[in-house]
């Protein structure tokens, strides 16, 4: 398997390389030369396959030869060692639930992948390789516990001052070691232009191997496929329509590239916040990215989503073909908060917002279609966001990792946004 850039001007390379550098020279995004498609009958037997062999089943086409067959099983085997239940919330709407690892959010599923792929990757490297990443909440936290401690691996994590969570900010800012965070003033995504802008300056390139671990990141993305899966082999009936909170659009994407594989899905749902760049394309057609704005689901509070093209290059660029497949709505801060307490009051069900966003996106789908029913992708638990508990009175029960978190110790470095600053922070790890 080889891997072309987006914006097409970019040398094919390995699934190794792409991973290395995380991001083609010319800007774009690395995407595989080829769909594979699953075998006849694979579908079938999924309520008999592990989750680990599922993984290693989906992730290896796209791997080939880059990682020998029994590493990579071990690195899906610790990548996926935690719970993706499917809970049934409505007799009509299902939750999988995505928040049960480290970080209680979905994002620990690629962090956890990449990181080991990156050790094995630089077992035989004399270099140090350098991991910047982007984070509008969850994905900082995940990466930092996947990473901390990685031999041979610097990270340097870029965060939105005052626009994550109490507990998202934990998770980002008390590792230490070789976790080192950016506190930006500014939003995320200013916070993804300096990391975009990091991993295209050929100085720091040519010093040290600079990599992403945002969803731009092959390593990253590819294995959220996974959770497409897992929701197939707890379900019962005819393909569902699958609700997918959407911020960046990484995780609809990796479901999109699943579904062409051959996995049964009858409708995807992008269900954004106030930030509707989507939304407005599927109605007008017209791509018009813009300055983030902030809402209650922070994690989703992106401008310009980079993996949305990744979904054009799995359609094609087709825009009749995308429209068959894919509906995006908005759903606003008021109808968010709304919806939390509906679902608690009648279904006894905590919903973060983002899944929240998720699940009206879905009830209004439904409502209209009556003989489907669908899945909401919960991507994280309720407790890291403080205004669950302002809203609806309570986060249920608190997991241990987020009670040891409320002792650690805060370590930030606060930065303007100014790529001269972060640059200079980068080369320093060298």
């Amino acid at each position: 398997m080889h891997y072309f850039s987006t914006n097409r001007t970019s040398p094919h390379v390995s699934f190794r390389d792409a991973v290395l550098s995380g991001q083609p020279a010319d800007k774009g995004l690395y995407f595989p030369s080829e769909i594979p498609i699953l075998e006849p009958g694979y579908i079938d037997s999924l309520q008999k396959q592990s989750n680990e062999q599922i993984a290693f089943d989906v992730i290896r086409p796209f791997v080939g030869s880059g990682i020998p067959d029994d590493t990579l099983f071990e690195i899906c085997k610790e990548t996926v060692n935690f719970d993706f239940p499917l809970v049934e919330v409505s007799d009509r709407i299902s939750t999988l639930e995505l928040f049960h690892g480290p970080t209680l959010a979905f994002k620990d599923v690629g962090a956890r992948f990449m990181s080991r792929c990156l050790r094995y990757f630089s077992k035989d490297n004399e270099e140090k390789t350098v991991v910047v990443v982007a984070t509008s909440g969850d994905t900082g936290g995940a990466v930092a516990a996947g990473f901390h401690g990685v031999e041979g691996i610097e990270v340097v994590i870029l965060y939105p001052r005052d626009k994550v969570s109490k507990v998202q900010e934990l998770q980002l800012t008390t590792l230490g070691g070789n976790v080192t965070t950016l506190e930006l003033r500014g939003n995320f995504d200013d916070c993804q232009a300096l990391a975009k802008r990091a991993l295209a300056d050929r100085e720091i390139q040519s010093r040290v191997h600079l990599t992403s671990a945002n969803s731009i990141n092959v390593a990253r993305w590819l294995p959220q496929q996974f959770y497409y899966f897992y929701a197939l082999k707890q379900w019962d009936g005819e393909p569902p329509v699958i609700s997918v909170p959407s911020g960046n659009f990484g995780n609809l994407a990796s479901g999109m590239l699943a579904h062409i594989s051959g996995l049964p899905v009858k409708k995807f749902i992008a269900a954004c916040n106030a930030n509707d760049v989507v939304p407005r394309f599927l109605q007008t057609q017209n791509y018009e990215p813009y300055p983030s704005v902030a809402t209650l689901s922070n994690a989703m509070d992106v401008g310009a989503p980079s993996n949305f093209v990744r979904i054009l290059e799995i359609f094609d660029n087709d825009f009749v073909d995308l429209k068959e497949k894919l509906e995006s709505v908005s759903v606003t801060d008021e109808t968010t908060a709304t919806t939390m307490r509906e679902v608690y009051s009648q279904c006894n069900y905590i919903l973060d917002p983002h899944g929240a966003v998720g699940y009206k996106a879905l009830a209004d789908y439904l409502e209209q279609h009556p003989e489907s029913k669908g899945i909401v992708l919960e991507t994280a638990h309720p407790v890291k966001f403080d205004s669950v508990n302002e809203i609806i009175g309570t986060q249920g029960e608190i997991p241990a990792s987020v009670e040891s978190l409320m002792s650690r110790r805060k370590q930030s470095i606060e930065v303007d946004n100014d790529y001269a600053q972060v640059k200079d922070i980068l080369l320093s790890k060298i």
